[in-house]
């Protein structure tokens, strides 16, 4: 999820949710897919399982709702201008801002899970001091846990998102596909994954002290 859209929507969310009573959307908006307890021990995911995860993040509402969100921002700032204006522009924005999402989500939850074994969900760590569940949220993706649950290198968030956007220059005009702009693409899929990680490891905090659940 791209950093900007995400943290408009954790903002803008209260006013859209009055209750939420579903661990499964966050604000009662935001898809919770993947999210299992680190203290739990949970049965692996088969390849099917991790496709299915892929699928339903990339199909969801919200996901469509993001894209046009960062669409608008793009078209608004003027990036990639030679996409244009008006509303042949803002279509042309919002596929590339989907593809985005459904490219990464694809390669790092499911094409390299499976072929790597590694498990592309979020192990909330749930107890312990705050900066110390931030640090460890932070850092998932770097780490990981293989399907056996040892602690690996995170190839798949990594190689995935940088694979995503080196596919990216194949849609994006000629101005946007140098080196320059595709690590930028990459470097705020990662941030933006690292901080949708923190949300995920406080969003029961959260959910309690915002309606006492």
């Amino acid at each position: 999820m791209r950093l900007v859209g995400l943290w408009a929507f954790v903002m803008a969310a209260p006013f859209l949710a009055a209750q939420a009573d579903d661990d499964g959307r966050i604000f009662g908006v935001i898809p919770n897919n993947k999210t299992a307890q680190a203290a739990v021990v949970a049965a692996p995911l088969t390849a099917g399982d991790k496709f299915h995860l892929a699928f339903r993040d990339t199909v969801d509402p919200f996901t469509f709702v993001l894209a046009g969100f960062n669409a608008g921002v793009s078209q608004w700032g003027n990036g990639a201008p030679a996409f244009g204006q008006g509303g042949s522009g803002y279509a042309k924005r919002f596929g590339a801002a989907y593809a985005d999402q459904a490219i990464g989500n694809y390669l790092a939850e499911a094409i390299l899970p499976s072929l790597l074994k590694q498990d592309p969900r979020y192990f909330r760590m749930g107890t312990g001091g705050k900066w110390r569940r931030t640090k460890y949220a932070l850092t998932r993706v770097v780490v990981t846990r293989t399907d056996a649950g040892k602690a690996v290198f995170n190839y798949s968030e990594i190689g995935g998102n940088a694979a995503a956007a080196a596919i990216s220059t194949i849609y994006y005009p000629a101005t946007e596909r140098t080196a320059g702009e595709a690590g930028e693409r990459y470097g705020v899929q990662i941030g933006s994954d690292a901080a949708f990680s923190v949300l995920l490891e406080f969003w029961p905090d959260m959910k309690r002290a915002l309606f006492r659940k």
